[in-house]
């Protein structure tokens, strides 16, 4: 196998350097003539987020962590020309301080199980060749040669595949319900329009394996009748949308898409819509809205798209993750795809992880997994030596589960139970610094500028209980506002329209389940114990130990801090804005500058 240097180039790693890195690399190597024997490419992410940029040595696995430019001359003259390592550049464990050779080594590889993002890391995105060595394609090619659609639906019933989007619904009865309708043309779409605040599953899967969600829609397709298909990305994600480009464009060429594929009766073609960005385009019916080139706006269902959907054909939506699955349940079989989870949710899901963790990045783990071995074993534990709160799944449709709640299995059933979701992936880790109530307000303020407003309880719910929530936070909150946010919140979920509407609450109504206290708190006693409400907080300066070094004063952007040097310093309450810069600055040793909430001690 000749020898290669692999550079991740998802968009993390971009954004650190990885495109000077791999320039770097074919530099240095053309200039000690080693060009024709290694060869440098770039793959998509990793999944390792928090070490990029990340370079690999193939065959040998050399695994290298936040390579900048000026490691390249080390790195070939150690790892190329002498088969040795850099010991600075290897990942170091938090916990042992051991240092890892290869990524196989790393917990936070070796606790995963990659199925979907098996290519990831490992394969060049813009090479289909690549792509086919990887046994790509070999999933449509049999399923023309040996399957009828009505074999492939069985395979799919048979793996026990939901839809990764967020509801879990059985891919194979939904391909069902299409393919029993009659029509001459049926759609297939693939709903990449990910927005979740910290969620980039689809993204990374559409930037480091595009072919595989391709042969994903191929075999999809084959199996409900559609002869034509889009991909619904959203802009804001260039560069999946340049690689979905170039992947398309391979595969027409290779005669794996257009008419006629593989010798078959068999056409389908493909064609990407770009997205505005709107989070409720990510429902069905208003992306469908979306492409007919009308405003994203769900309507009422039934009828359901795959009795009429795009330009009132039937049409299948299917997540990114979802379709990126399908090849390898034909190629590996559905008994062994559906022998990996639970009984209600097999297989494998992909998690963004982000937060207070030491190891923040791309995951796929064993559905029924707990979240104590996502978040301990493969995350690292909670970063800066914090204790853990809470973990919000789900995104803005999502809950909060708090720390008795770790060792909950992580499927479909246990998590609607907890008052959770699954949702398309995205995992938020906080600590004991993060105020909950804020924490749910921040996601309730993401749900309500993102809802269209074609429906009232949505439109209007969401303000209302956003305008609760400010209250509270600002210490204007009544005890009655904490059933009345759980009886708006409940009308919102049976009201709405559309799932924005019907998940929106989720992130308030967990809260209130599992940090009542905190609500309480705010309410009764006008104290926020995370010290994150800015209303309920207030800075003093320490007589005791003011020493009038003055630094606080210097930093003050609003000159609230009055005292001459070696004099006692006062904050004016009046005029502080509470950015908490007096407290950061005051040095250690003086530690003259005290944070305070609650109703007694900032009378005090």
């Amino acid at each position: 196998m000749k020898r290669r240097i692999l550079t991740c180039s998802g968009t993390g790693c971009i954004s650190t350097g990885s495109k000077n890195i791999i320039e770097g690399f074919n530099r240095a190597l053309k200039e000690k003539n080693l060009d024709k024997d290694i060869a440098v490419t770039f793959t998509g992410c990793h999944g390792f987020c928090k070490m990029g940029p990340l370079v690999i040595i193939e065959p040998e696995d050399i695994f290298y962590c936040q390579v900048q430019e000026n490691d390249i001359s080390e790195i070939i003259e150690k790892s190329i020309e002498n088969r040795g390592v850099v010991e600075r550049l290897l990942y170091e464990d938090t916990n042992t301080k051991t240092r890892a050779t290869t990524f196989h080594e790393v917990d936070f590889y070796k606790k995963q199980m990659r199925i979907v993002l098996s290519n990831c890391g490992h394969i060049n995105p813009e090479s289909i060749d690549e792509y086919i060595s990887k046994k790509g394609y070999d999933g449509i090619k049999r399923v023309l040669k040996e399957k009828t659609p009505e074999d492939v639906i069985e395979d799919v019933k048979i793996s026990g595949l939901r839809g990764r989007g967020g509801a879990g619904f059985p891919t194979w009865r939904k391909w069902q319900f299409c393919k029993d309708q009659e029509s001459e043309t049926k759609y297939l779409i693939c709903n990449a329009d990910e927005g979740d605040p910290g969620a980039f599953m689809d993204r990374s899967l559409l930037e480091g394996d595009p072919h595989a969600v391709i042969e994903g829609m191929l075999i999809g397709a084959y199996a409900i009748g559609a002869s034509k298909g889009y991909v619904y990305v959203r802009a804001e994600y260039p560069l999946a949308v340049n690689r979905l480009r170039i992947a398309i464009t391979q595969a027409e060429e290779k005669g794996f898409l257009g008419d006629n594929i593989f010798g078959s009766n068999y056409s389908f073609s493909l064609k990407i819509k770009e997205g505005a960005g709107a989070f409720v385009c990510g429902e069905e019916t208003a992306l469908i809205a979306s492409i007919e080139g009308k405003r994203g706006m769900p309507r009422p269902r039934p009828p359901f798209p795959a009795v009429k959907g795009l330009w009132g054909k039937p049409t299948i939506i299917n997540n990114v993750e979802s379709l990126g699955t399908i090849p390898h349940i034909i190629r590996k079989g559905a008994k062994w795809y559906a022998s990996v989870g639970t009984e209600g949710s097999k297989g494998t899901k992909v998690f963004a992880i982000t937060g207070k963790v030491n190891n923040t990045g791309l995951i796929e783990v064993p559905m029924g997994i707990t979240m104590r071995e996502i978040i301990y074993n493969i995350a690292g534990g909670i970063s800066d030596n914090g204790k853990f709160k809470a973990v919000q799944i789900g995104g803005p449709s999502g809950g909060c589960l708090r720390k008795d709640m770790l060792d909950l299995p992580v499927d479909f059933d246990s998590l609607t139970a907890a008052g959770a979701m699954m949702g398309s992936g995205g995992l938020v880790v906080v600590d004991e610094k993060t105020c909950m109530v804020d924490f749910a307000k921040f996601f309730l303020n993401f749900a309500h500028k993102e809802s269209c407003g074609e429906c009232a309880p949505c439109r209007l719910g969401t303000k209302q209980m956003l305008d609760i929530l400010e209250d509270i936070t600002q210490g204007k909150g009544t005890k009655e506002d904490i059933d009345l946010l759980e009886d708006i919140g409940m009308g919102v979920k049976k009201g709405s329209l559309c799932g924005l509407g019907q998940t929106a609450p989720n992130p308030v109504l967990t809260t209130i389940r599992y940090f009542r206290n905190e609500y309480e708190d705010h309410i009764l006693n006008k104290k926020c114990t995370a010290k994150a409400c800015k209303e309920l907080i207030c800075y003093e300066i320490l007589e005791d130990k003011c020493t009038g070094c003055h630094i606080c004063s210097k930093n003050c952007p609003v000159d609230a801090i009055s005292g001459n040097p070696k004099e006692i310093h006062t904050i004016d309450q009046d005029i502080c804005t509470k950015c908490g810069l007096c407290y950061a600055k005051c040095p250690n040793k003086f530690n003259a500058v005290e944070l305070y909430t609650g109703v007694k001690s900032m009378e005090e």
